[in-house]
């Protein structure tokens, strides 16, 4: 999926996570703060790499701001952010996720 403009999803509030997402320089860049990174700094990249993998995102910046979300959280922001970062506003394939 091509990123044609910055987007974000979510928020900074506690228990949620905000995910920034732009077009990226022909790579994936990923950036995570958390305060609960070194306890669960694994499982949020997995979930990440994941749901990019899934929506075949390969060229974008992504930055996630976790304040102590669960893995359902994180992956739904991000889908947020990616499909406003790709202008899809109809037909959202929810169910492929």
């Amino acid at each position: 999926m091509q990123l044609s403009h910055a987007a974000v999803g979510g928020t900074e509030d506690s228990g949620d996570v905000l995910v920034e997402v732009a077009p990226g320089q022909g790579t994936l860049e990923l950036e995570i703060n958390s305060k609960v990174l070194s306890q669960y700094g694994s499982s949020i990249k997995k979930t990440v790499l994941e749901t990019l993998t899934r929506l075949n995102v390969t060229d974008a910046k992504v930055i996630v701001k976790d304040k102590g979300a669960v893995d359902q959280t994180i992956r739904a922001r991000l889908v947020t952010a990616i499909f406003r970062a790709a202008d899809m506003k109809e037909n959202l394939p929810w169910g492929d996720l």
